[in-house]
């Protein structure tokens, strides 16, 4: 890694349902060393990924700005368990261009997400109540563990949780 003074990183991930059987998610990524934008097109209700593209802007890594169709290896996989293992697997675990592979994930995990949102909606309105309720969902699903700032370590929605992060590298 080049030898910087000063670091800074935005990361957004969005989720839009383009019909009634289609959902797009994209994430975009801009720091002081990359520029990258990843989109994946998820067919409903089996959660197919039916189309994947991206492009790196800019990168201090020269083979990150060709990912050379690493993305067009996610077209059929399906969004659910054991799908980091695939996506790891499709695209590879080396660090080149892992960020590519982590948007990729933070597309997937951001589907999900928006389909539990009925799910998180008939969360409690008192305080005590949604921490008790959240804390019960990751609990009983460790993948959402550290997927966002409100299941992140630290958070008081995760407080008294532990080793679910061992779980989660095995999803």
């Amino acid at each position: 890694m080049p030898s910087l003074l000063g670091f800074s990183r935005n990361r957004c991930t969005c989720v839009e349902q383009l019909d009634g059987q289609t959902m797009r998610s994209w994430c975009r990524l801009q720091d002081t060393l990359t520029d990258a934008f990843v989109e994946i097109i998820v067919r409903l209700p089996d959660l197919e990924i039916t189309g994947a593209r991206g492009e790196v802007l800019r990168s201090h890594q020269e083979e990150c700005l060709k990912p050379a169709g690493s993305l067009e290896k996610m077209v059929g996989v399906r969004i659910g368990p054991g799908m980091l293992e695939i996506i790891k697997g499709l695209m590879g675990k080396t660090e080149v261009c892992s960020q590519l592979t982590f948007m990729v994930e933070e597309c997937c995990h951001s589907v999900i997400l928006s389909l539990t949102k009925d799910v998180l909606s008939a969360a409690p309105t008192d305080k005590e109540g949604a921490k008790d309720f959240f804390r019960d969902m990751v609990k009983g699903n460790a993948r959402l563990y550290n997927r966002c700032a409100a299941f992140a370590p630290g958070s008081p929605l995760v407080e008294g949780i532990e080793n679910l992060q061992s779980q989660e590298e095995t999803c």
